[in-house]
Parts: C-alpha cells; sequence; structure tokens
C-alpha cells in the first residue's frame, strides 16, 4: 500500500468489531454528517468510496445517516438515486458561488437556496424519502427568545450570552437553542439516547425537507432563520449550534458509526471550537469509526490546510474557486486507500488508534 493519507480512531467496541471481521459494510448501523462549511470539500474522496462503493450493494439492513449542517447536505446527496452526480451538482455549485463586497443577509440566503435546489434537483426530495435503506435525519437549533430574532445587534448580543453560558456548561445551551431532528424514518427510535439536551423529533415530509435541510445550515448572524412546515412560527438555524460534529451518545447496538469526518476529533457544539478541554469522549462513542484526513497530508494540500469560511475574505473569488478546485482533486486518492484497508479484512485494526 501507498504511504498513508488517512488516520482512523476507533471507540472500544468498534475496535473490537474490527478485529474480528475487518471494515464490511453490513455492520454500519450509522453515518453521522458534521458541520463544518467548506471543510466537506476535504471529504471528496470518502464519500466517492462510501456512498459510490462501499455501500453501493444490496444491504440486510438500514442506514440511518444524521447531519448537521453541511453534514445534511452531504447526507441528502448520498440519499439520492444517483449520489455520485449529487456530490458532482452540489461541489460545483458550492465551490463556485460567489459574492459581492459586504453581502447583506438575505444575498447569502440566496446563495444558499439555489445551492440547495442544485443539489436536490428534480426528483432528490421524493428519491431521498423512498431510499430503500439510507434513512435521513436532518438537525436544527429551535432558536429561543431573542436568538429568533433577525435583528443584527439583538441577535448577536443573544449569542454572546449563549457563548458565555456554554463557557460554564454545555448543558446551558437549552436555555436559548433546543435541538430538533427531522426523520425521514417513521420512528426516531435510533436516536433515544440523544438525552444531553431537550430534543424534538419531527417527520421530515415532502413540505418540510428542503426548509429543513436549509435551516440545518442557516449560520446565524450571517443566514435569515427558516421557518418549516408542520412546526409552527418557530424559528430555526444552524444545527452546529448545539450539535457542530454530532459527538453525541449513539447509544448501545451490534453495529458501527461509521464516521468520515474533516479531523481526527469531534468537537461537541459550535461555541466549543476554541474549547481545547471540549472534545467528544466517552462510553457514547465507543462504536464509532473515525476516518480522517492526516494532518501530514493536510500540511500538502494548497494552502496547507482544510478549506473554511475564512476563505471567503481570505481569498478573491477566482483564487478561491482554484484552490478548492485543487483540495477535491488531491483528496480523490482516499477512495484507493479506503478501498485498500477494506482489503485488509480484520488487519486493518493494526492501523487503527483509539477514539479519544
Amino acid at each position: 500500500m501507498a504511504p498513508r493519507t488517512l488516520v482512523l480512531r476507533a471507540g472500544p467496541d468498534a475496535l473490537r468489531l474490527l478485529r474480528e471481521r475487518g471494515l464490511r459494510a453490513d455492520d454500519v448501523d450509522v453515518i453521522p454528517g458534521a458541520s463544518g462549511g467548506p471543510k466537506w470539500l476535504v471529504l471528496a474522496g470518502l464519500d466517492r468510496w462510501l456512498w459510490g462503493d462501499f455501500l453501493a450493494g444490496a444491504r440486510t439492513r438500514p442506514v440511518h445517516g444524521i447531519g448537521s449542517s453541511i453534514g445534511s447536505w452531504r447526507l441528502a446527496c448520498a440519499a439520492q438515486r444517483d449520489p455520485l452526480a449529487a456530490f458532482d451538482r452540489a461541489r460545483a455549485a458550492y465551490i463556485e458561488q460567489t459574492y459581492p463586497p459586504k453581502p447583506g443577509v438575505a444575498y447569502i440566503g440566496r446563495v444558499a437556496r439555489e445551492i440547495l435546489g442544485t443539489l436536490l434537483g428534480e426528483s432528490g426530495v421524493d428519491e431521498i424519502l423512498a431510499h430503500p435503506w439510507l434513512r435521513l435525519h436532518v438537525v436544527t437549533a429551535e432558536s429561543r427568545h431573542a436568538i429568533a430574532s433577525e435583528r443584527y445587534g439583538v441577535q448577536a448580543a443573544a449569542l454572546a450570552l449563549a457563548a458565555a453560558s456554554n463557557l460554564v456548561h454545555r448543558r446551558t445551551l437549552a436555555l436559548h437553542v433546543r435541538r430538533v431532528i427531522f426523520h425521514a424514518d417513521p420512528s426516531p427510535a435510533a436516536f433515544t439516547a440523544f438525552t444531553d439536551f431537550p430534543t424534538r423529533h419531527l417527520p421530515l415530509t415532502r413540505e418540510s425537507l428542503a426548509p429543513a435541510l436549509l435551516a440545518s445550515g442557516a449560520i446565524p448572524l450571517l443566514f435569515p432563520g427558516v421557518r418549516i412546515p408542520g412546526d409552527g412560527n418557530r424559528v430555526h438555524r444552524d444545527g452546529g449550534v448545539i450539535d457542530y460534529h454530532l459527538a453525541v451518545d449513539y447509544g448501545a447496538g451490534d453495529g458501527l458509526v461509521l464516521y468520515p469526518h474533516f479531523y481526527p476529533h469531534l468537537v461537541p457544539g459550535w461555541f466549543d471550537k476554541s474549547l481545547p478541554w471540549r472534545r467528544g469522549r466517552g462510553a457514547g462513542l465507543r462504536r464509532t469509526l473515525v476516518i480522517a484526513p492526516s494532518p501530514a497530508f493536510v500540511s500538502r494540500l494548497p494552502g496547507g490546510r482544510i478549506p473554511d469560511r475564512g476563505d471567503f475574505t481570505r481569498l478573491d473569488d477566482a483564487t478561491r474557486i482554484r484552490t478548492w478546485r485543487a483540495v477535491v482533486a488531491e483528496v480523490e486518492r482516499h477512495a484507493d486507500e479506503m478501498a485498500a484497508l477494506v482489503a485488509m479484512g480484520p488487519r486493518i485494526a493494526e492501523l487503527v488508534a483509539p477514539l479519544e
């Protein structure tokens, strides 16, 4: 095998399963998709392997795909009849988005709707809801009190208060936002272990699917909040506010939580990004396998880093688009590397480190 460009981290139950029978498609129960904006571009090769090869055959059990923000959009690509074509459409539209200097919230929201429309195409909503084995679950953050305001100063002050309370304890976020999960599965039973925050469970329908996806990526202060059919007048924003990397309790089970991710670690919430002591850990991740680009590989990407939202102001449009396309081309090799790792069978466990 060529030098590895990926790192694998596993909880104890996941590592035991890998030692027994390697990485098998039929052992996958859950696939999370994290928030992270442009960071999703570094997963292009892993997405091609996962949805175009590894999980492409017939299955004996469903897979639950749960995502917040751009992670839910990735899973919406995966749940279409031709997932690779959906990913290609979504990446092209995402990479080529452009903005005038100082665009307003309404302008940014309009661009997001256009990208989402391209991602879904003419029949994506129906294909997602009718998928034979992939069950989509979309996470949003219901805004409470002043965070529901569209007045910039009011919303900014409310977010600052939420960040300050989160610094004391993560559970205090429930005073400001509430987790909502929209389910394509008739039963939300796969995620009943999500008890760290008050959580509401609602169905995904033809009317609510696109608005729920839009809301899941509605970044506070940048995007307008979204009201979702079937949930009254409540305002929903980016699911990553609570579940940035979905570092949650996935409960007991016989299968894997297979997690292609930007980093080898998990950050629980949006306000935890700058808090190094807040990392996903513990028994809730015991059957999780994280697959991420290695730091050495990332250092060799254009610019020496993973794309992020700062690129919109750091780079002019032409440079940003050229850089992002180059990143996608570089990470395509991850598909071949994963195929080789799967072919190792149980010996893959020798290359897996503990998930902290």
